[in-house]
Protein backbone atom coordinates (compact mmCIF):
# COMPACT_ATOMS: atom_id res chain seq x y z
CA UNK A 1 0.00 0.00 0.00
CA UNK A 2 1.61 3.61 -0.92
CA UNK A 3 2.56 5.67 2.11
CA UNK A 4 0.01 8.04 2.52
CA UNK A 5 2.44 10.82 3.73
CA UNK A 6 3.31 11.14 0.26
CA UNK A 7 2.94 14.05 -1.50
CA UNK A 8 1.80 12.71 -4.75
CA UNK A 9 -1.58 13.88 -6.64
CA UNK A 10 -2.75 10.63 -6.08
CA UNK A 11 -3.00 11.09 -2.09
CA UNK A 12 -3.93 14.76 -2.69
CA UNK A 13 -6.96 13.23 -4.22
CA UNK A 14 -7.42 10.98 -1.40
CA UNK A 15 -7.34 14.11 1.04
CA UNK A 16 -9.71 15.89 -0.70
CA UNK A 17 -12.30 13.08 -0.57
CA UNK A 18 -11.14 11.98 3.65
CA UNK A 19 -10.44 8.45 2.44
CA UNK A 20 -6.88 9.48 4.15
CA UNK A 21 -6.21 11.81 6.77
CA UNK A 22 -4.08 14.80 6.07
CA UNK A 23 -0.55 14.36 6.58
CA UNK A 24 0.79 15.17 10.39
CA UNK A 25 2.42 17.67 9.29
CA UNK A 26 0.05 19.78 7.42
CA UNK A 27 -2.06 19.59 10.30
CA UNK A 28 0.68 20.91 12.39
CA UNK A 29 1.56 23.89 9.78
CA UNK A 30 0.56 27.25 11.13
CA UNK A 31 1.17 30.55 9.45
CA UNK A 32 1.11 33.75 11.12
CA UNK A 33 -1.73 35.07 9.70
CA UNK A 34 -3.24 31.68 10.96
CA UNK A 35 -2.07 32.69 14.42
CA UNK A 36 -3.41 35.86 14.59
CA UNK A 37 -6.84 35.58 13.68
CA UNK A 38 -7.29 32.84 15.93
CA UNK A 39 -5.65 34.70 18.81
CA UNK A 40 -8.25 37.46 17.20
CA UNK A 41 -11.10 35.14 17.24
CA UNK A 42 -10.50 33.63 21.13
CA UNK A 43 -10.11 37.05 22.61
CA UNK A 44 -12.94 39.67 20.53
CA UNK A 45 -15.34 39.04 22.96
CA UNK A 46 -12.93 40.00 25.93
CA UNK A 47 -11.08 42.37 24.42
CA UNK A 48 -14.08 45.15 24.36
CA UNK A 49 -13.30 45.66 20.81
CA UNK A 50 -9.66 47.30 21.29
CA UNK A 51 -6.90 46.40 19.01
CA UNK A 52 -4.44 44.08 20.55
CA UNK A 53 -1.86 45.62 18.52
CA UNK A 54 -2.26 48.49 20.19
CA UNK A 55 -2.55 47.13 23.82
CA UNK A 56 -0.15 47.75 26.42
CA UNK A 57 1.81 44.54 28.23
CA UNK A 58 -0.37 45.08 31.07
CA UNK A 59 -3.80 44.72 28.97
CA UNK A 60 -2.76 42.28 27.29
CA UNK A 61 -1.44 40.35 30.87
CA UNK A 62 -5.49 40.89 31.99
CA UNK A 63 -6.81 39.28 28.98
CA UNK A 64 -4.48 36.37 29.19
CA UNK A 65 -6.01 35.84 32.83
CA UNK A 66 -9.30 35.65 31.28
CA UNK A 67 -8.62 33.09 28.41
CA UNK A 68 -9.64 29.64 28.31
CA UNK A 69 -7.09 26.77 28.80
CA UNK A 70 -6.97 25.87 25.15
CA UNK A 71 -6.61 29.26 23.51
CA UNK A 72 -3.38 30.19 26.11
CA UNK A 73 -0.73 28.76 24.12
CA UNK A 74 -1.69 30.20 20.89
CA UNK A 75 -2.29 33.57 22.79
CA UNK A 76 0.84 33.13 24.43
CA UNK A 77 2.79 32.75 20.96
CA UNK A 78 1.26 36.34 20.06
CA UNK A 79 2.18 38.02 23.39
CA UNK A 80 5.58 37.08 23.11
CA UNK A 81 5.89 38.69 19.81
CA UNK A 82 3.96 41.97 21.17
CA UNK A 83 6.79 41.97 23.85
CA UNK A 84 9.11 42.16 21.36
CA UNK A 85 7.40 45.50 19.74
CA UNK A 86 7.23 47.22 22.54
CA UNK A 87 10.82 46.35 23.65
CA UNK A 88 12.01 47.61 20.20
CA UNK A 89 9.77 50.72 20.28
CA UNK A 90 10.89 51.84 23.84
CA UNK A 91 14.68 51.39 22.48
CA UNK A 92 14.04 53.70 19.75
CA UNK A 93 12.45 56.38 22.19
CA UNK A 94 15.29 57.63 23.39
CA UNK A 95 15.19 61.20 23.59
CA UNK A 96 12.45 63.03 24.36
CA UNK A 97 13.22 66.36 24.83
CA UNK A 98 15.35 69.53 22.98
CA UNK A 99 18.17 69.87 23.16
CA UNK A 100 20.74 72.85 22.75
CA UNK A 101 23.43 72.47 20.56
CA UNK A 102 26.21 74.81 19.54
CA UNK A 103 28.49 74.40 16.22
CA UNK A 104 30.92 72.43 17.42
CA UNK A 105 28.23 70.24 18.03
CA UNK A 106 26.30 70.19 14.70
CA UNK A 107 28.25 67.19 13.41
CA UNK A 108 28.19 65.20 16.00
CA UNK A 109 24.48 65.64 16.89
CA UNK A 110 23.02 65.85 13.38
CA UNK A 111 25.41 64.43 10.56
CA UNK A 112 26.33 61.64 13.05
CA UNK A 113 23.14 60.71 14.71
CA UNK A 114 22.66 57.63 13.66
CA UNK A 115 21.40 55.14 11.26
CA UNK A 116 18.05 55.71 10.85
CA UNK A 117 17.80 58.64 13.53
CA UNK A 118 15.83 61.47 12.27
CA UNK A 119 16.84 64.82 13.21
CA UNK A 120 14.50 68.22 13.65
CA UNK A 121 16.86 71.07 14.19
CA UNK A 122 15.47 74.33 15.08
CA UNK A 123 17.65 77.33 14.02
CA UNK A 124 16.33 80.69 16.48
CA UNK A 125 16.41 84.19 18.14
CA UNK A 126 15.19 84.61 21.51
CA UNK A 127 14.19 87.68 20.62
CA UNK A 128 11.79 86.71 17.73
CA UNK A 129 8.35 85.93 18.34
CA UNK A 130 7.44 83.60 16.12
CA UNK A 131 10.43 81.52 16.86
CA UNK A 132 9.65 81.37 20.72
CA UNK A 133 6.13 79.92 19.36
CA UNK A 134 7.84 77.33 17.31
CA UNK A 135 10.46 76.73 20.16
CA UNK A 136 7.30 75.65 22.31
CA UNK A 137 5.65 73.14 20.11
CA UNK A 138 9.44 71.82 19.35
CA UNK A 139 9.04 70.69 23.03
CA UNK A 140 5.17 69.64 23.25
CA UNK A 141 6.60 67.48 20.14
CA UNK A 142 9.49 65.80 20.98
CA UNK A 143 7.65 64.26 23.84
CA UNK A 144 5.15 63.04 21.55
CA UNK A 145 7.71 61.66 19.38
CA UNK A 146 10.84 60.74 21.39
CA UNK A 147 12.19 58.08 18.64
CA UNK A 148 13.66 61.30 16.43
CA UNK A 149 15.62 64.06 17.83
CA UNK A 150 15.06 67.88 18.56
CA UNK A 151 17.71 69.91 18.31
CA UNK A 152 17.67 73.80 18.58
CA UNK A 153 20.42 76.21 18.30
CA UNK A 154 20.29 80.05 18.39
CA UNK A 155 21.09 81.07 14.96
CA UNK A 156 24.50 83.80 15.88
CA UNK A 157 25.67 80.20 17.53
CA UNK A 158 24.92 77.78 15.15
CA UNK A 159 25.57 79.69 11.84
CA UNK A 160 27.45 83.33 11.66
CA UNK A 161 25.84 85.90 9.93
CA UNK A 162 22.92 83.87 9.22
CA UNK A 163 19.89 86.86 8.40
CA UNK A 164 17.04 87.31 10.97
CA UNK A 165 14.72 87.33 8.22
CA UNK A 166 15.23 83.28 7.57
CA UNK A 167 14.31 82.84 11.38
CA UNK A 168 12.83 80.56 12.58
CA UNK A 169 14.64 78.25 10.47
CA UNK A 170 13.76 73.99 10.23
CA UNK A 171 16.54 71.73 8.84
CA UNK A 172 15.17 67.66 8.75
CA UNK A 173 17.97 65.41 8.36
CA UNK A 174 18.21 61.74 8.18
CA UNK A 175 21.12 59.48 7.82
CA UNK A 176 23.58 62.65 7.48
CA UNK A 177 21.20 64.11 4.56
CA UNK A 178 19.66 66.98 4.70
CA UNK A 179 15.53 65.75 3.36
CA UNK A 180 13.90 68.74 4.15
CA UNK A 181 13.93 73.05 5.33
CA UNK A 182 11.67 75.45 6.32
CA UNK A 183 13.18 78.96 5.88
CA UNK A 184 11.18 81.60 7.41
CA UNK A 185 7.73 82.43 8.86
CA UNK A 186 6.03 82.66 5.95
CA UNK A 187 7.15 78.77 4.82
CA UNK A 188 6.40 77.66 8.02
CA UNK A 189 2.74 79.43 7.83
CA UNK A 190 3.24 82.72 9.98
CA UNK A 191 2.04 83.51 13.54
CA UNK A 192 -0.86 81.49 13.00
CA UNK A 193 1.33 77.94 12.97
CA UNK A 194 -0.50 75.64 15.33
CA UNK A 195 1.09 72.89 16.97
CA UNK A 196 -0.98 70.15 14.56
CA UNK A 197 -0.09 71.81 11.45
CA UNK A 198 3.57 71.97 12.36
CA UNK A 199 3.39 68.10 13.65
CA UNK A 200 1.58 67.26 9.91
CA UNK A 201 4.59 69.19 8.09
CA UNK A 202 7.13 67.27 9.97
CA UNK A 203 5.50 63.69 9.29
CA UNK A 204 5.64 64.88 5.58
CA UNK A 205 9.58 65.01 5.73
CA UNK A 206 9.22 61.78 7.11
CA UNK A 207 10.76 62.80 10.14
CA UNK A 208 7.90 61.47 12.55
CA UNK A 209 4.67 59.25 12.19
CA UNK A 210 2.08 61.39 12.77
CA UNK A 211 -1.22 60.31 14.26
CA UNK A 212 -3.17 63.00 12.43
CA UNK A 213 -5.70 61.77 9.67
CA UNK A 214 -4.67 64.79 7.42
CA UNK A 215 -3.62 68.22 7.03
CA UNK A 216 -5.22 70.31 10.11
CA UNK A 217 -7.57 73.04 8.89
CA UNK A 218 -6.12 76.86 8.58
CA UNK A 219 -6.48 78.68 11.87
CA UNK A 220 -8.03 81.25 12.67
CA UNK A 221 -6.69 84.53 11.28
CA UNK A 222 -4.44 86.14 14.27
CA UNK A 223 -5.83 89.87 14.43
CA UNK A 224 -4.24 90.71 17.29
CA UNK A 225 -0.63 89.91 15.26
CA UNK A 226 -2.27 91.30 12.18
CA UNK A 227 -2.58 94.71 14.30
CA UNK A 228 0.80 94.83 15.60
CA UNK A 229 2.53 94.37 11.96
CA UNK A 230 0.15 97.60 10.93
CA UNK A 231 1.15 99.67 13.99
CA UNK A 232 4.40 98.84 13.27
CA UNK A 233 4.31 99.84 9.56
CA UNK A 234 2.34 103.42 10.60
CA UNK A 235 5.10 104.06 12.68
CA UNK A 236 8.30 103.54 10.15
CA UNK A 237 6.05 105.93 7.86
CA UNK A 238 5.76 107.97 10.88
CA UNK A 239 9.99 108.05 11.18
CA UNK A 240 10.37 108.90 7.53
CA UNK A 241 7.88 111.88 7.86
Amino acid sequence: MQDPNLDTEWNDVLRAKGIIPAKQKDALEVTEEDLVKMVEAAVEQRSKGKDMSEMKLHELNDLEDDLDEEDEKVFEAYRRQRVQELKCAQLKAVYGDVREISREDYIREVNKAGDGVWVVLLVYKTSIPMCKLVEQYFYQLAAKFPASKFLKSISSVCIPNYPDKNLPTIFVYCDGDMKKQFVGPAELGGTNLTCDELEWKLSETGAIKTTLEGPPRQAVHDVMASSIRSATVYDDDDDDD
